[in-house]
């Protein structure tokens, strides 16, 4: 069932200038496509030196830790919303990733906040991450530089739009899933592809549970973020409030796919500090009107079939 009326949100879009970073990413590609459906002047920004090519995207290149490109980049695309999708992505507890982490989620922010409040016509919204500690919670350790570089960022937002009156909304993502997700590495896909292969995917035990909330879904909260009012200022989950185990996951996904590859539990080491995270959705609806809409055997059967043609035509 729709979450608003597909005409009234494109008569909002139409002509908007929408900037998304991150735009070649999992999330920021689903996003950009749903964009340039709905009518807005898209422009994606990327560090990639090769980006998809398209009449309907102006792409610009650009790394957002270095201020003045970021400058550059609102001086040119002039945007009245910014998606901020750019994000080193890992829940690796490795402490060299504490460094970079820090650089691409936690600068890049600051600068892009930044331009925006300078420009003064900008509506931005920030993905953050259901891992980051809630407000109030500051005494929760977080599990990983990802998560704590998220939750510094959120500090940031919130900073702006009561110092400096920007209008800005965090969404706290929960764990997304679905087609076309880039990083194979993720459960999701490595799983699906391993046993798609006829491997026996390498699991850690499966006991950690998880928030899936599928990726159409969450660029449906995005949409709507942007465009509410009541969202200016506030950080919302945005998640199912189910969690699941990783194990009962990836059986759905190996009785999906069919096959006699059996998922190897507790063949790799669990990550240390991995406590789940759930979704409070009830902000979302009562702020956003969004929940979600796909149930998770729908979304991982939508998946499974993705990855299948993919395998099947050779592109994976």
């Amino acid at each position: 069932m729709p979450i608003y009326d597909a005409e009234s949100v494109r008569q909002d879009w139409s002509g908007t200038r929408a900037l998304v970073t991150g735009a070649t990413g999992f999330i920021g590609s689903h996003l950009v496509r749903r964009l340039v459906e709905l009518g807005a002047d898209v422009h994606a920004v990327s560090r990639r030196t090769r980006v998809l090519k398209a009449d309907d995207i102006t792409w610009h290149l650009g790394d957002l830790r270095i201020s003045e490109t970021t400058a550059e980049l609102f001086r040119a695309a002039k945007p009245d919303v910014v998606f901020h999708l750019a994000s080193l992505v890992t829940g690796a507890r490795d402490v060299r990733l504490a460094l970079p982490t820090m650089e691409s989620n936690l600068s890049s922010v600051v600068n892009l906040l930044t331009a925006a409040a300078e420009a003064k016509s900008a509506r931005v919204v920030l993905a953050g991450s259901i891992e980051e500690p809630k407000r109030g919670c500051a005494e929760t350790d977080s599990p990983s530089p990802y998560a704590v570089a998220k939750w510094a960022a959120t500090g940031y937002a919130r900073m702006f739009y009561r110092l400096w009156d920007l209008p800005v909304t965090v969404l706290r993502v929960a764990m997304v899933y679905g087609p076309g997700q880039p990083d194979v590495t993720k459960l999701v896909p490595y799983t699906i592809l391993e046993l798609l292969r006829g491997k026996e995917p390498q699991l850690s035990s499966g006991t950690r549970l998880v928030d899936w909330v599928y990726v159409e879904d969450v660029v449906d909260a995005f949409v709507a973020a942007a465009v509410c009012e009541r969202a200016v200022g506030q950080v919302i989950d945005i998640g199912t409030g189910t969690r699941l185990s990783i194990r009962d996951t990836v059986e759905q996904l190996a009785g999906i796919v069919g096959g006699d590859a059996v998922p190897r539990f507790g063949s790799i080491a669990d990550r240390p500090m991995d406590e789940a995270q759930l979704a409070d959705p009830q902000p979302a609806a009562d702020l956003l009107g969004w929940r979600p809409a796909t149930n998770l055997t729908d979304g991982l059967r939508a998946t499974v079939d993705w990855y299948g043609r993919a395998v099947s035509s050779g592109s994976l």
